[in-house]
């Protein structure tokens, strides 16, 4: 796809991924903390079966949607609130049709896609995560933002469209 930027979450294994690309690209990365994964509060570190044992309650409000502080941490509008304009910030400096890579993580990904694309926040779980090694990619077409792919592990192929 040839990228002319690589931002990143500033979190390692983030951090660790776009150095490999880094590798194979000879591109610089710029770290932004403002891409790192929500923070989850007293959550943070539990597993799945740790945190509904615990936060029940709070667990299935967040599951219906509702905007929960999960463990005390962020809610998922202000990670996007801060990961969103990190992206459109890097965006507005490439050349014309050029291709940003930011890599991040899958909470923080996914609200952010759901913030570009105009999205209603109570419906970005819809996006669904990512799953490891996979992408997503938006373009800008004639009325904003688009999803191209998601949770993709293949290259995409160029799809043909009213405002292409």
């Amino acid at each position: 796809m040839k990228p002319d930027a690589i931002i990143a979450s500033d979190l390692k294994r983030a951090a660790a991924t776009a150095a490999e690309l880094s590798a194979v690209t000879g591109l610089s990365i710029a770290h932004d903390a403002g891409l790192r994964e929500t923070y989850a509060g007293k959550w943070q570190g539990l597993t799945h079966e740790e945190i509904i044992g615990r936060f029940g309650e709070e667990y299935a409000a967040w599951k219906r949607g509702e905007p929960i502080r999960r463990g005390g941490g962020e809610l998922e509008t202000e990670v996007a609130d801060r990961a969103a304009p990190v992206v459109l910030e890097s965006a507005d400096k490439l050349p014309d049709d050029g291709t940003l890579v930011v890599v991040s993580h899958g909470g923080t990904i996914r609200t952010t896609i759901g913030r570009l694309l105009g999205l209603e926040p109570r419906t970005w779980e819809a996006l669904g995560g990512l799953s490891n090694c996979c992408w997503s990619v938006l373009g800008e077409g004639a009325r904003g933002w688009r999803l191209l792919e998601h949770n993709a592990g293949s290259l995409p192929e160029p799809v043909l469209g009213d405002d292409d």
